[in-house]
């Protein structure tokens, strides 16, 4: 007996876009014990939330980034930061990623240096929590999104699963 297909395949829908602002000057890094990976932690800025589903800011020094980086060029990250719609809702982000760059292009990341958009493999899933009303869908909707840091900057995609 063959498996019966029950749901749609997912689409993807572009659902808005954010820009992430960094402070100037080095990241924190170091090398916890016992481990094989380097810890880091950079805040965030600011930044603004553009696009056809959602707008309004990221809140400055809301939060931050603990990325694992690893010797390969894997980077397993973990963000924690706060946006503000418009109309003023809070929201609280949760963004979860990967990131694969060879040892020389992750070196020029890190130093501030431009490296090309193909060289970085750079992917997030984010969840968002937010109050009932107007932008609950948020919280009631799976995301997948693209990144690409640019100099103290990143640029998000954002998707929703349909």
């Amino acid at each position: 007996m063959g498996i019966s297909k029950l749901a749609a395949t997912p689409s993807l829908e572009h659902a808005f876009s954010v820009r992430l602002r960094f402070p100037e000057g080095p990241r924190t890094r170091f090398q916890p014990a016992f481990s094989q990976f380097t810890r880091g932690f950079v805040s965030v800025a600011g930044g603004d939330v553009y696009g056809p589903q959602l707008n309004g800011i990221v809140v400055p020094n809301s939060g931050g980034d603990w990325p694992m980086m690893w010797a390969s060029g894997l980077i397993d990250f973990e963000a924690h930061y706060m946006l503000e719609t418009d109309d003023g809702t809070p929201i609280y982000v949760h963004n979860r990623g990967i990131a694969y760059s060879s040892p020389e292009t992750l070196r020029k990341i890190e130093a501030g240096e431009p490296v090309a958009p193909e060289d970085t493999y750079l992917r997030i899933t984010p969840r968002f929590e937010v109050p009932a009303g107007k932008h609950a869908w948020l919280g009631r909707t799976i995301f997948v999104g693209t990144a690409e840091r640019q100099g103290n900057e990143t640029q998000f995609e954002y998707y929703a699963v349909r």
